[in-house]
């Protein structure tokens, strides 16, 4: 049976320190049903607001929907997003995401569950790996 979620029906949430550095702001979250395995969010980052590093069993689905982001693989220099935006981040692979030191950043992420598991979360970003990228 089709299930609708109306806007605003879901309370926003805040994203925790554990995995976030400054302000960021989780919307409408969405993952399916029985052996359905997408899951994710809108996420909304303040000027400056970033992930840690984490990885996706699976991989993630980035969709920028506003504002002006970096997305930043290890090993790899830091790479611009804006609104219109797709990235796609393969199984594994270590990375972070968030807004640029000016301007915030809204994307929709999605990943799938693998095992009970979407994400594992790392180390924070450091001010200084957060600076290079800027």
């Amino acid at each position: 049976m089709l299930i609708i979620h109306p806007n605003g029906s879901q309370p926003s949430a805040k994203g925790p320190s554990d995995y976030f550095t400054g302000t960021v702001r989780v919307d409408a979250p969405f993952k399916g049903t029985q052996d359905a395995r997408v899951s994710g969010a809108t996420v909304t980052f303040e000027p400056g607001a970033r992930t840690a590093w984490h990885t996706h069993p699976l991989g993630q689905t980035l969709i920028v929907t506003a504002g002006s982001g970096l997305v930043q693989e290890l090993g790899q220099p830091a790479r611009s997003i804006k609104p219109g935006d797709t990235v796609w981040i393969p199984p594994d692979v270590k990375h972070w995401h968030g807004a640029t030191a000016t301007t915030a950043m809204t994307h929709i992420a999605i990943a799938e569950v693998l095992d009970e598991k979407v994400v594992d979360w790392m180390e924070q970003v450091s001010d200084e790996q957060y600076a290079q990228g800027l």
